[in-house]
């Protein structure tokens, strides 16, 4: 097999396909999770990402000015940051091809956008922090991952909490970068995320951000959609092969339940974690100084253990395997 990938490495002496780099940035961020070790030493792109928000935020965001005028500015940040990020991408992505060797810098670039090690271990340290500590350990480790108030959940809802994040998590963080770069490498990838970013900072619907963030949150609603439903398909399929799982479960609560979710997208992947595991996800839920009354996301146990978070897990890292597998087979019916 090494020997059939080798000219992929030397044709022309330059880059192989986009989407093997694509597989080999899967296979990296699954070994090498988060890099924290090389991100005290250099700032992680999507920190960059967050600064120059930050930064626009804070000077085109005046209180003082009408709403009206904070919704212009506010699409204006989103069309500078968007235009911005495609074009570092596609210079880094010219770059990889034209000089021998420099494919390694969108490879590593590509790992830094994909977080399936990352989100395991945050999710797994919820469980393992309920397991051997107990609940407020769990409290603590889950509120790293969610915004709602770790205080209000009792173990069920901590256990409920980290597999909804999984499941959220796994659209936004796995599927929908994989998504984007499939259809526009480099470039995609990096749009998405920085309307990803854009999306958690400033698209929130409060006096601050209504107006602001509006455009934010708009764009990453529809950057979701497609991977968002891909994200529950996948679910569903790796729910064949995971412990105690229901594929046939996982599509009946995707279809009847999905919308019971706020989000236009997120409701997708969580309704067929539930589906798969015989859960009911969602329900009402606290956040500081709000209170959400939610529908509940399928029709099983609401009472979910560390256990369960567990067989999430098992789900979570099937569902990654087929996400990969489904690069493998788009590259290998173009080749």
């Amino acid at each position: 097999m090494v020997r059939a990938m080798l000219p992929l490495f030397t044709q022309f002496g330059h880059a192989p396909d986009g989407l093997f780099l694509l597989f080999l940035a899967l296979g990296l961020d699954a070994v090498l999770g988060e890099m924290s070790w090389l991100f005290r030493l250099i700032p992680h792109p999507v920190v960059l990402i967050g600064r120059a928000i930050a930064a626009l935020d804070r000077r085109l965001n005046k209180p003082e000015r009408s709403e009206a005028e904070r919704k212009v500015r506010g699409i204006v940040m989103v069309l500078v940051l968007v235009g911005l990020s495609a074009l570092i991408g596609a210079v880094i992505s010219f770059v990889a091809r034209v000089l021998p060797h420099a494919w390694v810098i969108e490879v590593f670039v590509v790992t830094t956008l994909l977080a399936q090690r990352g989100l395991f271990e945050h999710v797994d340290d919820v469980a393992r922090a309920l397991q051997h500590k107990g609940l407020e350990a769990g409290r603590y480790a889950v509120s790293r991952i969610v915004g709602r108030d770790p205080q209000s959940l009792d173990e069920h809802g901590v256990c409920r909490a980290a597999i909804e994040s999984l499941a959220e998590n796994f659209s936004d963080a796995v599927v929908a970068p994989v998504f984007w770069y499939v259809l526009f490498g480099l470039p995609g990838i990096l749009v998405y995320k920085t309307v990803n970013t854009l999306d958690s900072m400033v698209g929130y619907r409060n006096e601050k951000y209504r107006a602001f963030g509006w455009a934010s949150a708009r764009l990453d609603d529809v950057l979701n959609l497609i991977p968002a439903r891909l994200a529950g398909l996948i679910i569903a399929l790796a729910a064949l092969v995971a412990a105690r799982g229901n594929p046939f479960r996982a599509i009946t609560t995707m279809i009847r339940d999905a919308r019971h979710h706020k989000s236009p997208n997120s409701g997708w992947p969580e309704a067929s974690m539930a589906g798969a595991l015989g859960l009911a996800l969602g329900g009402p839920r606290k956040y500081p100084g709000l209170v959400v009354d939610e529908k509940w996301i399928g029709k099983g146990r609401a009472r979910a253990t560390f256990a369960d978070i567990d067989r999430a897990l098992h789900l979570f890292s099937a569902a990654c395997l087929m996400d990969a597998g489904l690069v493998i087979l788009v590259w290998w019916l173009q080749v």
